[in-house]
C-alpha cells in the first residue's frame, strides 16, 4: 500500500490544471479555466477547473473532484493506479508499506488488471527482443533503420519485435505464471486444438504498441517484413475488455500536449506516418489505424482541439477515406482542412524527404477547406458534363448539411454560391433536402412520434424526485465547506452580542433540533467537521482539499465551484451584494428552512405510523405540536398567505 506521506506529497505537488489540460482544451475564464466536458456531449463549455482550489467540476454530468478523481473517471483507474500515474508524471518516488498479500487478495485481481499487466509484460518483451536479441537487431532493428528512424524515436514509441519462433512470447509468459486463459483473452496468444504450447499472434513481425490517453498499453499493431508470405501486412490486437479499436487513436499519448498547444490535430492513416512526422519535429499528429474514423475517436480529438487537418495519400482509397472522414468530423462540430500528398507520397515518405520547416509550410499552404478540396476532386472527374457538375455540387452541399452550427452552415453556403455562381436560394433549398435526409437517417425509429410523451414523462419524474429536505441539507453542508470559518455577528435573546462561525451555528442547529443527516456523504463530512470542533479546529473546505476520499472531493467541487459569475454591472452604476455580504441572513434563512422541512418530515413519519401504533392519542398530540411549530416557522419565513 502507498504510504500516507507519499499520498500527501502527491496531492501537494500535482496541479489539477496540468493533469486535466492533457485531456481537455482549457481556456482562461477569470480565475478559473473552462472547457468542454470530456464526459458528456455539449456545445457550450461547462467544465470548470479551479487552480486556486485544485478541484474541477463538470456541470453537464454533475461530476467533480480532485486531479486524482479526474484520472479515475477518465482512465477508469483505481485510486492507487491514479496516484501512481500522478507520481510518475511529477517524478515522485512511491513509498509503500511493506506487507505480504494474502492469497485471497492475490486472487481478487480483476481480469482487467491482468489484461493491463500482460500487455505491459508483452511490451517489455518485444522491446527487449528488438534491442537485445541477435534476431531482433538483425531483422526488426534493421527494418526501422531502413525507415530512417532514430534510436530516440524508436524508444519514444516503444517499438519492438516478435521473434520468428512460433511460441516465444507465449512460452515466456507461461513461465512467469500467466495463465493460458488470460493469454488467450488478451489476444496475444492463440491456442488451437492439439497445440497446448500455444502460438504467438504477432510472431515474426515488428511491433507498434497502442497506448491509452494516459500511456497504458492496450493492444498492438504488427507489421510483417517478409514479402513471400501470403498474410495481411498489418495485424492488430483483437477487441478485448481493455482494447476497443474504435475508441483509440494511435499516437495520442505522445501527441496530446502538442495538439493542445498548437490547437490543431493532424490526422493520418498509418503508424509510420505518425512516427515519421514526430521524428521530423511535427508532433501534433494521430492515426486512426486499424479502423475507419469513428465518432469516439473524433471526440478524443475534440477534448484537445476543434481544428483538424486530414493528411491522406493521393490515391483513390485515400480520397474515399477523406470524404467519409469529412462528413463525420463536420457532424461533430470540427473545423476541417484536407491535404492529399503528391502521387507516390504519403506523410511518412514526405516527412523523410524534406526538413521540418518545409513539411510544416507545405501543410499550412496546401491544405484546403473541405469545399475547395471536394470541388477540386469532384470537378476533375466531372469534366465538362453539366449533370456530373450538378451532382458534384450536390455532394458538396450534402457535406455542408452535416455542419451543426447554423452560422457556419450559412457561411459555407455563401462560399459555395460565390465559387460556382449559383443563387443562395437554390443552394438553401438543396441544403434543406440534404438536411432532412441526414436527420431521418440518424433518427431512431418512432423517435418523433414518441418525443412529446417521453419529454412529459421525464419532466414529471424529475419534478417528483425533488426532496426539499435533501436540497436544504445539501445547502447547509455547502455553506460549511464554502464559508465554514467565517465569523458571524449575532445577538442572543437578551440582546447581547456574540460571535460564532458558520460551522458552529449550523452544527448548533443540527444538534439542538436533533436533526438526523439523511445522506451518507453528508454524514461523513459533518462527522469530520464535528471531530474538528472537538480538537478546537474549524474544518471548512480547505481541510478537505487533500482528503483521501474522492466522493468527498466531488462534494467539495460542487460546493466551491460556480458555473456562472455575475457580470461587471458596476460600470452601469448597478450594484449587487456579493454572497459573502448577505451570508449572515442566508445562513439564518437556510437554517430555518431546513428546520421547517425536517419538521414536515417528522409530521409525515408520525402520520405513517398511525396505522401501526395502538396509542394514537400521543401521536396526534405530537403531530399537533409539530404542526404549530411549523406554522410559527412559516410566519417567520413569510410563508403564510
Amino acid at each position: 500500500m502507498i504510504t500516507k506521506e507519499t499520498i500527501d506529497k502527491i496531492f501537494s505537488t500535482i496541479r489539477v490544471e496540468e493533469i486535466i489540460g492533457e485531456y481537455v482544451q482549457l481556456k482562461r475564464a477569470g480565475s478559473n479555466f473552462k472547457g468542454l466536458s470530456p464526459f458528456h456531449e455539449e456545445k457550450s463549455p461547462s467544465f470548470v477547473v479551479s487552480p486556486s482550489k485544485q478541484i474541477w467540476k463538470d456541470f453537464s454530468s454533475g461530476k467533480g473532484g480532485t486531479a486524482i478523481s479526474f484520472l479515475m473517471e477518465i482512465e477508469n483507474f483505481t485510486y492507487p493506479e491514479a496516484l501512481r500515474y500522478a507520481a510518475k508524471k511529477y517524478g515522485i518516488e512511491i513509498e509503500e508499506n511493506v506487507r505480504e498479500y494474502s492469497e485471497e487478495e492475490k486472487q481478487s485481481q480483476t481480469e482487467k488488471d491482468l489484461l493491463y499487466k500482460i500487455h505491459e509484460v508483452a511490451n517489455n518483451f518485444f522491446q527487449d527482443q528488438l534491442w537485445n536479441s541477435e534476431e531482433g537487431r538483425m531483422i526488426g532493428f534493421s527494418y526501422f533503420k531502413e525507415r530512417e528512424l532514430r534510436d530516440d524515436i524508436i524508444k519514444k514509441f516503444q517499438l519492438g519485435y516478435s521473434p520468428e519462433k512460433k511460441n516465444a512470447f507465449t512460452e515466456f509468459a507461461l513461465e512467469k505464471s500467466y495463465s493460458k486463459e488470460i493469454l488467450e483473452k488478451s489476444g496475444l496468444s492463440i491456442f488451437p486444438e492439439n497445440t497446448p504450447s500455444g502460438i504467438d499472434r504477432f510472431r515474426d513481425r515488428v511491433i507498434f504498441p497502442i497506448h491509452s490517453f494516459s500511456g497504458r498499453v492496450l493492444g498492438f499493431g504488427a507489421r510483417i517484413l517478409k514479402n513471400n508470405v501470403k498474410t495481411a501486412k498489418y495485424l492488430n490486437s483483437p477487441e478485448t475488455e481493455i482494447y476497443h479499436k474504435s475508441s483509440v487513436l494511435y499516437g495520442l499519448n505522445q501527441s496530446k500536449q502538442s495538439i493542445s498547444r498548437k490547437n490543431l490535430c493532424l490526422l493520418v492513416e498509418g503508424y509510420m506516418d505518425v512516427v515519421s512526422l514526430h521524428q521530423s519535429g511535427i508532433e501534433n499528429v494521430v492515426a486512426s489505424s486499424g479502423t475507419s474514423l469513428t465518432t469516439e475517436q473524433i471526440k478524443l480529438i475534440k477534448r484537445l482541439t476543434e481544428n483538424v487537418t486530414i493528411l491522406f495519400d493521393g490515391d483513390k482509397a485515400g480520397i474515399k477515406a477523406s470524404f467519409r472522414s469529412i462528413d463525420m468530423l463536420l457532424t461533430e462540430g470540427m473545423n476541417i482542412r484536407v491535404l492529399l500528398f503528391p502521387d507516390g507520397d504519403d506523410p511518412d515518405s514526405f516527412a523523410r524527404k524534406h526538413p521540418q520547416e518545409y513539411v510544416e509550410n507545405f501543410i499550412e499552404k496546401e491544405a484546403k477547406d473541405f469545399i475547395d478540396f471536394k470541388a477540386e476532386i469532384l470537378f476533375k472527374d466531372a469534366g465538362n458534363d453539366p449533370i456530373k457538375k450538378a451532382e458534384s455540387i450536390r455532394d458538396i452541399v450534402k457535406s455542408v448539411a452535416f455542419v451543426q452550427n447554423a452560422l457556419k452552415r450559412e457561411v459555407y453556403l455563401k462560399e459555395v454560391s460565390n465559387k460556382f455562381g449559383l443563387s443562395e436560394q437554390s443552394l438553401f433549398n438543396e441544403l434543406n433536402i440534404q438536411s432532412n435526409v441526414a436527420h431521418n437517417e440518424a433518427k431512431p425509429a418512432n423517435q418523433e412520434k414518441n418525443a412529446p410523451q417521453k419529454l412529459e414523462i421525464v419532466q414529471k419524474t424529475e419534478f417528483s424526485a425533488i426532496n426539499p429536505l435533501l436540497l436544504l441539507e445539501e445547502k447547509l453542508v455547502d455553506l460549511m465547506l464554502k464559508y465554514g470559518d467565517i465569523v458571524l455577528d449575532r445577538q442572543d435573546a437578551d440582546g447581547n452580542d456574540y460571535k460564532i462561525t458558520v460551522i458552529e451555528e449550523i452544527l448548533n442547529h443540527l444538534e439542538e433540533d436533533d436533526c438526523e443527516i439523511q445522506l451518507d456523504i453528508h454524514k461523513k463530512i459533518v462527522s469530520e467537521i464535528k471531530e474538528g470542533i472537538l480538537q478546537n479546529e474549524i474544518r471548512a473546505g480547505g481541510f478537505f482539499f487533500n482528503f483521501m476520499d474522492e466522493e468527498v472531493s466531488g462534494k467539495l467541487a460542487n460546493a466551491l465551484i460556480e458555473n456562472y459569475h455575475t457580470s461587471n454591472w458596476n460600470k452601469f452604476n448597478i450594484y449587487f451584494k456579493s454572497e459573502e455580504e448577505v451570508l449572515p441572513k442566508m445562513v439564518s434563512d437556510i437554517v430555518l428552512r431546513h428546520k421547517r422541512e425536517y419538521i414536515v418530515k417528522l409530521i409525515n413519519d408520525f402520520k405513517n405510523s398511525l396505522k401501526e401504533e395502538e396509542d394514537n392519542i400521543l401521536i396526534y398530540q405530537q403531530i399537533i405540536l409539530l404542526t404549530q411549530l411549523k406554522n410559527k416557522l412559516d410566519s417567520e419565513l413569510f410563508r403564510i398567505l
